[in-house]
C-alpha cells in the first residue's frame, strides 16, 4: 500500500579515488572504481554518511548493508557509530547475504522512519572477483547513506513498494569461500524476468502512477538481462533510464542502486518520481517523489563529483596486492602489532570519531585531547571539539619507504587545522612526488593496518576532493 509517512531527509555518497582501466585487464572499455588499500566497506560507509549527518542530526537507529564486512563476527555498524560519533543510544542492524540488501536496508530505515524512529542507513561493498571474471571487470566499490524521517521533513517521499523474493541459484559464494560464483547469465533472465517485471508494476500501482510519469528509472540487479525487457513493459524511454555508471564505476554490490538514486537525487527537482528496482534473489521495488524540500538540500559533494575526481592510472598488480590476491613480499620490517581493546575503549572518541579538545581561555586547539594547555598552561579548562570535517595544510613532511604499508613510501605529515591546532598523520590518495608544503587537505576515516585479525582504524589527510 501507498506509504506517505516517511522519506529520504538527507543522503551523501562516496566513491573512491583510485580507477582501474579495463584495458589494463584485456576487458575492453572504461574503468571501475577502486578502494585504495587502507579501504573497506566500513570507512566507506563513515565517508558517504559523514555528508548526510553533517551539521548534526538526530537518529534513533543504524542499518548497514553489505556483502563485505570488515568482520565475519563484529558489529560493524558499532563502528560506523563510533566514527560519526552518534549516541550509543542507536539500534543497530546489519544486513547481508545478497546485494539486494541495500535497496532491503533503505526500506528498512523508511520503515522504522514511518514509527517515528528516524534512521541512519548505509550500503557499501568492495567487490572482488576471481581475476579476468565478469564481477572483477564489471564491478566497482562505493558507498552511499541515506537519512530517513518523517515525510513532512523529507525530500523525497516514499509512495510505492513491492517485492518479491524468489529461491534461484543465481549468484552464491560459501561462508569460508573469497570469490562468488554465477550461473548461467540466459537461465536467471529467463526465470526472473516476468517477476521483476510484475513487481514493477505493483509498486507504480500501489504510488498510483505509471511508467510514462517517471523522470528516472534506476535498473540494478545480478543479471542485466532479466531487466532488460522492463523499459518495454512499463512503457519507458531511453531518457527516462538512469546511466548505470558501467563506464565509469562499475557494479558497487549493495551500494549500487542507493548510489544511483542519490546521483538521480542530484539532479531532481519538485515534483519528479523515481522508480528503483534492485533484483537479487527476487526484487524489490520503490517509487518516491521528490518534493519542494529538494531545493534546500545541496550534498557537500555530489556524485559526479566523487566520480570526476580521480587517479586513474592504478597498475593492476598493485590491485592484486592491495585485495591479497597476488602473493608478494612484505616490507622487511617487524609486523605491527595487535591494537589491545582496553586503550582503544578508553580513548574511543579520539581515535574513532577524531575528538581533539579545545582550550577555552586562549583558543588554542589540541590533537590528541589534553587537560593543560601547551600555549597558556590553563588546566582543565578545554571542551571536545571533533576535527574530522576541520580541513587543514601541509606544514611539513617526510617519505618513509622502510615503514609497513601495502604502497610505499609513507608520506608523513605535520598539518595545520583551520582555527588552530597541529597534528602528525600520514597522508593518503596522494601521489608522493606532488605533496607540497601548503597542500589544502581534508580528513578522511581509513583502516591503517590489521594485525592478528584486529583492524586498526584511525584518520589520515588526503588532498580535497
Amino acid at each position: 500500500m501507498p506509504t506517505e509517512s516517511a522519506g529520504i531527509v538527507r543522503y551523501g555518497s562516496y566513491v573512491p579515488y583510485f580507477r582501474l582501466q579495463r584495458a589494463a585487464i584485456g576487458a575492453g572499455k572504461g574503468e571501475r572504481a577502486v578502494a585504495s588499500f587502507d579501504e573497506d566497506a566500513v570507512s566507506m560507509a563513515v565517508e558517504a554518511a559523514r555528508d548526510a549527518v553533517r551539521g548534526g542530526v538526530a537518529l534513533d537507529a543504524i542499518v548497514f548493508a553489505t556483502t563485505s564486512p570488515a568482520y565475519a563476527e563484529k558489529l560493524d555498524t558499532a563502528t560506523i557509530q563510533a566514527a560519526l560519533d552518534l549516541p550509543e543510544t542507536v539500534t543497530s542492524l546489519a544486513l547481508g547475504g545478497s546485494t539486494r540488501m541495500g535497496t532491503a536496508a533503505l526500506l528498512t530505515g523508511l520503515d522504522f522512519a514511518a514509527a517515528g524512529r528516524p534512521t541512519l542507513v548505509c550500503a557499501s561493498d568492495v567487490v572482488v572477483g576471481l581475476p579476468g571474471g565478469a564481477r572483477e571487470t564489471q564491478g566497482g566499490d562505493g558507498a552511499v547513506a541515506f537519512v530517513t524521517g518523517p515525510g513532512p521533513k523529507a525530500i523525497a517521499r516514499l509512495v510505492g513498494r513491492a517485492s518479491v523474493t524468489t529461491e534461484i541459484l543465481d549468484v552464491w559464494r560459501l561462508p569460508e569461500e573469497r570469490f562468488s560464483r554465477q550461473w548461467e547469465e540466459r537461465f536467471t533472465a529467463d526465470t526472473m524476468a516476468p517477476a521483476i517485471i510484475d513487481t514493477a508494476r505493483r509498486a507504480l500501482a500501489a504510488a498510483g502512477v505509471d511508467g510514462a510519469s517517471l523522470a528516472t528509472a534506476i535498473l540494478d540487479g545480478t543479471n542485466a538481462r532479466s531487466l532488460a525487457g522492463l523499459p518495454k513493459a512499463l512503457g519507458l524511454g531511453p531518457e527516462q533510464i538512469a546511466d548505470p555508471l558501467a563506464a565509469t564505476v562499475g557494479r558497487t554490490g549493495t551500494a549500487h542502486a542507493g548510489l544511483l538514486l542519490a546521483r538521480a537525487l542530484d539532479q531532481a527537482k519538485p515534483g519528479d518520481r523515481i522508480l528503483v528496482i534492485c533484483q537479487a534473489d527476487g526484487a524489490d521495488a520503490l517509487v518516491l517523489e521528490v518534493t519542494d524540500a529538494i531545493r534546500d538540500m545541496a550534498p557537500v559533494r555530489k556524485v559526479d563529483r566523487w566520480i570526476a575526481s580521480k587517479r586513474n592510472d592504478l597498475a593492476y598488480n598493485a590491485y592484486l596486492k592491495w585485495r591479497g590476491i597476488l602473493p608478494f613480499e612484505p616490507p622487511r620490517r617487524p609486523d605491527p602489532e595487535r591494537p589491545a581493546a582496553p586503550p582503544m575503549r578508553r580513548h574511543e572518541r579520539w581515535k574513532l570519531a577524531f575528538v581533539g579538545s579545545r582550550c577555552t581561555k586562549c583558543q588554542a586547539g589540541h590533537l590528541p585531547p589534553q587537560r593543560v594547555c601547551v600555549k597558556c598552561g590553563a588546566v582543565d579548562q578545554m571542551r571536545d571539539e571533533r576535527f574530522a570535517d576541520t580541513s587543514c595544510r601541509v606544514a611539513t613532511y617526510t617519505l618513509d619507504h622502510l615503514a609497513y604499508s601495502l604502497q610505499p613510501p609513507v608520506v608523513a605529515a605535520f598539518v595545520d587545522y583551520e582555527g588552530g591546532g597541529r597534528f602528525s598523520c600520514e597522508l593518503t590518495d596522494v601521489d608522493p612526488a606532488r605533496v607540497a608544503i601548503g597542500d589544502h587537505l581534508e580528513m578522511t576515516f581509513r583502516r591503517l593496518f590489521t594485525a592478528q585479525g584486529v583492524h586498526n582504524y584511525f584518520w589520515k589527510a588526503r588532498p580535497g576532493r
